[in-house]
């Protein structure tokens, strides 16, 4: 298995880390830390010595209750950070993690190799714009708005409506133009479902192995922990670190983490133990 984002082929054949760098004021686990461009560019590079195979550069929160940015203003934070990375020849994929389809023009032509969409290219203009670049494309379910995604989410069997979304999502970008190996699905934790929804989507991600798609996920620090472990977000690591160990042991290829050396370690170990010798 491997990804396909822009000149550079992902190896999926062990799963990699996909490490967080919030360009943001308001993110639920760091909100300000790296908004400005020098400390978003040095706390990327950190992450790809951390093992890190991705970057995912985000430029507005998705947080529940998180505030709108302007086209213009998501572009300002995001760009020129990319543009270095790419300038530096950074060892690992640089994703935009957005929806907007004008945000990810300009991603791409600073050296973005996978767009991140929690709204799986759903905005007008984003699946034209996706199909006509180089880049790879992750597809996230989400029920709802960020803004109001978690009043009350509710589902009739929600691993079969969130795999029957993915597919037919993937289905729409195939027919664009987008190769499968271009094609990475995201069942969207946390993104319009209950802890319970959750879990139940957990329990089943071995069901995406018939897809034929690349398989990410995103359990890092989310509220999900917080009402197992009754801890703040900062004191969710091992939470988070038992999660992505499930999830890899369910065939996720590509796990999105704010700890990215604890979770490289990880990811590394289930590897060791699964494929001896390789």
């Amino acid at each position: 298995m491997y990804l396909q984002c822009g000149n550079r082929k992902l190896d999926l054949t062990r799963p990699v880390v996909m490490g967080v760098v919030n360009v943001t004021p308001d993110s639920f686990s760091d909100g300000g830390k790296f908004i400005e461009r020098n400390k978003a560019i040095d706390h990327a590079n950190q992450l790809v010595a951390e093992g890190a195979a991705i970057l995912d550069i985000g430029g507005e929160s998705t947080r529940p209750g998180a505030a709108e940015v302007s086209v213009e203003e998501e572009i300002r934070r995001v760009i020129p950070v990319i543009e270095a990375l790419t300038a530096a020849g950074v060892n690992a994929v640089i994703s935009i993690d957005t929806s907007k389809p004008e945000v990810m023009r300009e991603a791409a032509k600073a050296g973005a190799g996978l767009i991140n969409d929690v709204r799986a290219l759903a905005a007008p203009g984003s699946l034209e714009i996706a199909a006509e670049s180089s880049c790879a494309v992750c597809l996230m379910h989400m029920q709802g708005d960020p803004r109001t995604m978690q009043s009350a989410p509710a589902y009739g069997d929600v691993v079969t409506e969130v795999k029957a979304f993915l597919q037919q999502r993937a289905e729409n970008c195939r027919k664009a133009g987008i190769a499968a190996d271009r094609i990475a699905l995201d069942p969207g934790f946390g993104f319009g479902k209950t802890l319970a929804h959750n879990a139940a989507l957990l329990r089943s991600l071995d069901t995406y192995q018939d897809t034929g798609y690349a398989l990410l996920v995103g359990l890092s620090r989310k509220s999900m922990l917080q009402k197992i472990l009754g801890r703040p977000v900062g004191e969710r690591l091992y939470g988070s670190l038992a999660l992505a160990v499930m999830a890899a042991l369910k065939g996720a290829h590509i796990v999105r983490a704010h700890d990215v050396a604890a979770t490289a370690d990880a990811l590394k170990t289930v590897a060791a133990i699964q494929r001896p010798g390789d």
